[in-house]
């Protein structure tokens, strides 16, 4: 109908030129929209039963809407937002739906806001603000929380673990049976004024991790004892000589348990702390989330490598979640040793990747005293603590 109508030549590819043709531009911005006033307006529909049943904050006249205290605008992601304000039950449905997403709650404006029960397990909440807000009963395991403003927050059975606390601060945060398991307070601000109602949990990992430097005052108000105290200000004296690790090997192989066996009493006896699932595995543990976790709390992986465990999708598991872990912490986790030529054989798979990317250590004559000697003094001295 239209090549009759118009004629031919009407029609053209865009790629085609077409002679005095130029784009329409009576409506473009003088400034190429670099100036709010230039902005064409546009008005959206009322989301105001989004925000029922919550403490809103006042938004200055004519700010984004979630803006920074600095006027900038925030780095959340406002889908996220809106369903948080929606309430914790459709937010915890949303977290329960979409267990591959990372909610982006990044300086988001929480002050004030009922968050009790709350799942923020893995949650992006750097630099939020959520003083006054009451995350009683929340679950923030392995939160990003650095920078975050939890003055006057209630946390009380709050789960803290492996929580980032770098720079937050806690000033009159209420605090009863919250769990701090594996986190870092060295850097965590304003703990001397945090208001206890009662004992909390402090983790050994945690004095580990903060290296000691952490408050008295704080840990008398958690219920730590005397005794455990006086210990925490011995690791500021004397830190951690070696990375901590987990021994992964074949069970297959009465060789293999046998190496593995030997060279985790040596590093006991060497004081490095080291875990070994037959010897430190709890009866009726499930057995792979208990060693992704043991995993995930120790420095290095130590890897085992023979013609058995190169076969193994197990040891290929934890090889991968080391990698993973690597990626993460932008640091070494991974340290293959090697008991037999297998390794080096490898020409496919992962086996392949640790040969042409790592140094593997050599203890194919571990059962020769001096050479097992020698091999296990190296091993020793890569597992030395920097600094």
């Amino acid at each position: 109908m239209r090549y009759e109508r118009y004629g031919s030549g009407t029609l053209r590819l865009a790629i085609e030129s077409a002679r005095g043709w130029k784009q329409r531009m009576e409506k473009l911005s003088p400034r190429y929209t670099t100036r709010r006033e230039d902005i064409i307006e546009v008005r959206g529909w009322d989301i105001s039963f989004l925000t029922a049943g919550l403490r809103i904050f006042p938004v200055m006249r004519g700010a984004h809407p979630y803006q920074t205290q600095s006027g900038n605008p925030a780095m959340a992601n406002p889908e996220h937002v809106a369903i948080l304000k929606q309430g914790v039950e459709v937010w915890n449905s949303w977290r329960w739906e979409n267990l591959g997403i990372v909610p982006d709650l990044r300086e988001a404006n929480l002050g004030g806001t009922n968050l009790s029960g709350t799942n923020f397990s893995g949650a992006n909440l750097m630099k939020a603000i959520l003083c006054k807000a009451d995350l009683s009963k929340a679950h923030l395991s392995r939160a990003e929380l650095s920078g975050a403003d939890l003055s006057r927050a209630e946390l009380i059975e709050t789960n803290l673990s492996k929580v980032n606390l770098r720079g937050v601060d806690l000033k009159n945060a209420r605090c009863f049976q919250t769990i701090f398991a594996n986190v870092d307070l060295s850097e965590t601000k304003n703990l001397d004024s945090v208001d206890h109602k009662g004992p909390s949990s402090i983790g050994i990992d945690t004095l580990y991790k903060s290296k000691g430097n952490i408050l008295e005052m704080f840990l008398l108000g958690c219920g730590v004892p005397d005794q455990m105290i006086e210990y925490t200000k011995s690791l500021t004296a004397n830190p951690i000589e070696y990375y901590s690790c987990f021994i992964s090997y074949s069970h297959n192989d009465h060789n293999d348990e046998e190496f593995a066996k030997r060279l985790w009493e040596g590093l006991q006896a060497k004081n490095v702390r080291c875990w070994l699932a037959c010897e430190d595995m709890k009866i009726g543990a499930e057995i792979r989330t208990t060693i992704d976790e043991s995993i995930r709390v120790h420095d290095k992986l130590l890897i085992i490598l023979s013609k058995h465990s190169v076969g193994s999708e197990w040891v290929k598991d934890e090889v991968e979640h080391a990698i993973d872990l690597e990626k993460e912490r932008k640091q070494s986790v991974l340290f293959p040793v090697r008991i037999d030529e297998t390794v080096m054989e490898s020409k496919t798979g992962w086996s392949a990747n640790v040969r042409r990317q790592r140094h593997i250590g050599d203890f194919t004559r571990w059962k020769d005293h001096d050479a097992y000697s020698k091999a296990f003094e190296r091993l020793l001295r890569d597992l030395k603590a920097e600094g």
